[in-house]
């Protein structure tokens, strides 16, 4: 089945790639993983409020906790997040059947697990996990931070004094629920447009209602148990040599993570193999084109470019800068990947605009919206009676647009008052737009599975930033940008789940109340998450672990939007307008020339993350890459079946293991060993 692959800096890029949960039936409506007897099926679904149980809740919060501790690592590391719904999925169905083992063992009575209650679970956990991808704890927000602000170079004309906010646990987590909540009730009225009239597809909500279908029939359980087991083994292996390796991280670049695997030279310029569990496991689920394209641009800079950059020091800038200065080769490093960025950005929103509006004009040439589908006469049994499911338990759209209003008034008036830079008249024409973007944005994704909302998100910023003024236009681009990106990116995410619960018979009211529940547990659980990495590791040291690369990166957006191209350094503007190119000509190749030739041209988005973050994670990703084909080589059909569940363990082990070692750190516990390597002439 298909499935979205991956976010870089938390923007979508579409690329899929084959994997699914078992060896799911081809069946009647369509293939996807419904059981043959779907009429008993219909008749046994449990009413909307039992299929929100204690249970579900206290799973989602568990899978919520540990995946919003994995996404954050990655957040602050490299800015690139794979997409774990699939693996959301899979973690619900391990955690619910455990937990009837267990109570089965003890003589307890549980109620059956259905797939409405591994639906539920799944778009709950997720929902709190994506708060931590997309709150922009390593983007936006954390570009507010005086470090950040120090970094972007305080001699600059738009990065003025006072021009920065602290992190801090109340304003965030108040922030979070002012902005969340709204984007959940801006395209609840347009569901069944969405869902039913325009077929949308959504593939990331087909391929997890795939896996669930899958998994709650007889065939599904025997290949989910064989997934559990493979999980579980990973998951130790993983969590064991993330504690392996921390005793021997006792100082500055020691430890596995720095062996100088091609020799102390690459090691210098970031190219070494640093036996990430987690990086692996992302290059497990991630396509091959995105993981190349890592690598391309890994050798592309730190191979090629950065080093003849630096050789011209004291020419093209001067030798008395600091290298956090952007006036140094780190401006040039931030810039050209801000380029790249966004030429991949606006080819992509343009392009996905043009395939919405026709789209949308062949459907209503067709009549589709009206006409064709009051005449169910040509439709699959299969599919009335999922219609029929979707449309029994509506949503008033009075709650939806009563609720809209009154989130929206909270918003404007609240938001001001955190940050006066922006005005109450910018955020209400955000929330007046909002429905618009939304629903282009959500329409787009239902076609492509791409996700523009940073891109949105990116638009606001720089109009913000300009219109501001040199006082305001930092924080008030960064802030809109995040209003902006919200809104538009949880109603795109809504319409995800109302896919993924139309094909799973699950009702749009629990998918909607489990939503939000998953947002209010987000909303506090992905701040105490960052502040467990803020307080524990040295977050936004360039030459450290983690870099927030992307803090930085919007920053200088927001500076750019406020000074023009002045905030360049020499010849800098040359190179930007090369690789902005660049990345356009590379978009408009992969979708014009043949697919043999055009599948290997690479994804500017993804070659911008190793430009200013380094190369020795897209080795490790390359790796994961490299597993998979070996095993499909192997074994194509157990490689099938079990890559996702082993790339989910690996993740989730090694993602684990930060918790106690985060707590440790904070405990002022240090690891007893460094390990680091040096030049056998200075042995």
């Amino acid at each position: 089945m298909s499935a979205r692959i991956t976010q870089v800096g938390n923007m979508d890029i579409e690329d899929s790639k084959e994997i699914t949960g078992g060896d799911v039936e081809e069946v009647r409506g369509g293939g996807l993983g419904l059981d043959l007897d779907l009429a008993e099926d219909v008749k046994r679904i449990p009413p909307w409020t039992n299929q929100i149980t204690i249970r579900g809740i206290i799973a989602s919060i568990m899978i919520g906790i540990i995946y919003s501790v994995i996404v954050m690592k990655l957040n602050l590391t490299t800015g690139l997040v794979p997409n774990l719904n699939v693996s959301a999925a899979l973690l619900a169905f391990v955690f619910i059947r455990t937990w009837t083992k267990v109570l089965d063992k003890a003589n307890f009575v549980s109620a059956p697990f259905t797939r409405q209650e591994n639906t539920i679970i799944q778009t709950c956990a997720v929902a709190c996990y994506s708060i931590a991808v997309g709150g922009g704890f390593g983007s936006y927000l954390l570009g507010l931070n005086k470090r950040t602000y120090e970094q972007a170079g305080v001699d600059t004309d738009g990065n003025v004094p006072g021009s920065y906010k602290e992190p801090g646990l109340e304003w965030m987590i108040g922030f979070l629920f002012v902005v969340s909540f709204v984007g959940l009730l801006a395209l609840v009225p347009l569901r069944k447009i969405m869902i039913i009239d325009y077929k949308l597809t959504y593939p990331s909500g087909t391929a997890t209602a795939v896996l669930i279908n899958g998994f709650h029939t007889p065939k599904g359980d025997k290949n989910a148990k064989k997934q559990v087991r493979g999980f579980m083994n990973f998951f130790s292996i993983s969590f064991i040599w993330g504690m392996f390796q921390w005793f021997y991280s006792g100082g500055s670049q020691c430890g596995f993570v720095n062996f100088p695997t091609f020799g102390l030279k690459a090691w210098r310029q970031t190219f070494y193999f640093d036996f990430s569990m987690t990086y692996i496991g992302a290059g497990m689920i991630c396509s091959h084109l995105v993981n190349l394209s890592l690598l391309f641009g890994a050798v592309l800079s730190w191979g090629i470019m950065w080093p003849l950059i630096q050789d011209h020091k004291g020419d093209w800038f001067p030798t008395t800068l600091p290298k956090s200065s952007m006036k140094s080769l780190n401006g040039y490093k931030v810039f050209i990947s801000i380029a790249l960025i966004l030429g991949d950005g606006l080819y992509n929103f343009l392009k996905t605009l043009l395939f919405t509006g026709l789209s949308m004009h062949a459907a209503l040439k067709k009549k589709t919206l009206i006409s064709d589908t009051s005449d169910n006469k040509n439709q699959p049994l299969v599919d009335l009676q999922r219609n029929e499911v979707f449309m029994r338990e509506s949503i008033p759209l009075w709650v939806a647009c009563v609720g809209y209003v009154v989130f929206s008034i909270i918003s404007i008036i609240v938001i001001p008052f955190m940050f006066p830079q922006l005005k109450w008249d910018f955020v209400l024409v955000a929330y007046l737009l909002a429905p618009s973007l939304g629903f282009c944005n959500a329409y787009g994704a239902g076609l492509t599975d791409m996700n523009l909302a940073y891109n949105y998100g990116k638009v606001a910023l720089f109009v913000l930033a300009a219109l501001a003024g040199k006082n305001n236009g930092v924080v008030a681009g960064l802030i809109g940008c995040g209003l902006i990106k919200s809104i538009v990116s949880i109603s795109s995410d809504l319409m995800h789940d109302f896919k993924t619960g139309h094909l799973t018979l699950t009702s749009p009211r629990s998918m909607l109340l489990s939503q939000a529940i998953g947002t209010a547990i987000g909303c506090i659980v992905a701040p105490l998450t960052f502040f467990l990495f803020y307080k524990a590791f040295d977050v936004g040291n360039p030459d450290g672990e983690y870099k927030a690369p992307y803090a930085l990166i919007y920053r200088n957006m927001a500076i750019l939007g406020v000074e023009g191209f002045s905030a360049l350094p020499q010849h800098c503007l040359q190179l930007c307008y090369g690789f902005f190119a660049l990345a356009i000509v590379a978009n408009f190749l992969r979708d014009t020339t043949p697919k043999r030739f055009g599948k290997w041209m690479p994804l500017p988005m993804a070659m911008a993350v190793p430009f200013l973050v380094g190369a020795y994670f897209a080795i490790d990703m390359c790796m994961g890459s490299l597993i998979v084909y070996v095993w499909h080589k192997l074994n194509s059909r157990k490689a099938t079946l079990m890559v996702p569940a082993v790339a989910s363990g690996m993740i989730c082990g090694d993602g684990l293991w930060i918790l106690p070692s985060s707590i440790l750190a904070l405990f002022k516990i240090h690891p007893p060993i460094c390990m680091n390597f040096l030049s056998s002439a200075r042995s």
